[in-house]
């Protein structure tokens, strides 16, 4: 009589130095946490239970790298950094208003699509007619 085989388990996974770097580089620029742990040949689970800090810290530390060189640009006099900065950081806005009026500045007259011809015309005149004064 021959004994079923057993299923040899997996040794647990253990963290380095060297795939910590390497799961930060990639969360820092944003890669999906499936493909870390495809990189890495772990479990996505596994890959969020060994690596936590790495995938919520990561995406932080690559904002704060940015910011930082975005702040040196502005600061250097890089036009476009500093305006950059002031609308995101400054709460500076560029906004164009439009306003629309109806003639001689009344309001707008709104012509019922049911009228017509001669009644949306004599709609209009009086619309002319009470703006006038």
């Amino acid at each position: 009589m021959t004994l079923p085989k057993r299923k040899q388990r997996k040794a647990p996974h253990q963290p380095t130095d060297a795939l910590r770097q390497t799961v930060q580089m990639h969360a820092m620029v944003g890669t999906r946490q499936e493909i870390i742990a495809d990189v890495l040949r772990i479990d996505e689970k596994t890959l969020r239970k060994y690596y936590r800090d790495e995938l919520d810290l990561s995406k932080a530390k690559a904002n704060a790298t940015i910011g930082g060189a975005l702040f040196n640009k502005a600061k250097g006099g890089d036009v476009s950094a500093m305006i950059f900065w002031m609308k995101t950081q400054a709460g500076f806005k560029e906004s164009t208003s439009i306003e629309h009026t109806g003639p001689n500045g009344g309001p707008i007259q709104t012509i019922n699509s049911e009228m017509t011809p001669q009644e949306a015309a004599a709609a209009y005149a009086d619309t002319l007619n009470s703006n006038k004064g």
